[in-house]
């Protein structure tokens, strides 16, 4: 499984783009792909500058797959946060 974290973060030029491209499509329909991103599938223009490459992208990754949506807040600073709160319930009854 090839596992993509964040491609939004930063700008690809055109050849990176190209590659990437290139990358999922030897992998269609034989091999896993997962990415997580907090931008949407509209956002990555930002990432993907080319519109026909970007969504020549977008629809390699989104054809046959699944796309799990978990809301715009961060898992994990939802996650620090509770860890946290149980800290602090632990240590209040405790002491």
């Amino acid at each position: 499984m090839l596992c993509i974290d964040e491609p939004g973060y930063m700008e690809l030029d055109r050849h990176g783009a190209e590659l990437l491209f290139q990358v999922l499509t030897e992998r269609e329909g034989t091999n896993s792909v997962a990415i997580a991103s907090n931008e949407s599938f509209s956002g990555w223009t930002k990432t993907f500058t080319e519109p026909r490459l970007c969504a020549a992208i977008v629809d390699r990754l989104t054809y046959g797959g699944n796309i799990i949506e978990t809301g715009t807040k961060s898992y994990w600073l939802a996650r620090t946060r509770a860890q946290a709160n149980a800290a602090t319930v632990a240590n209040t009854a405790a002491g």
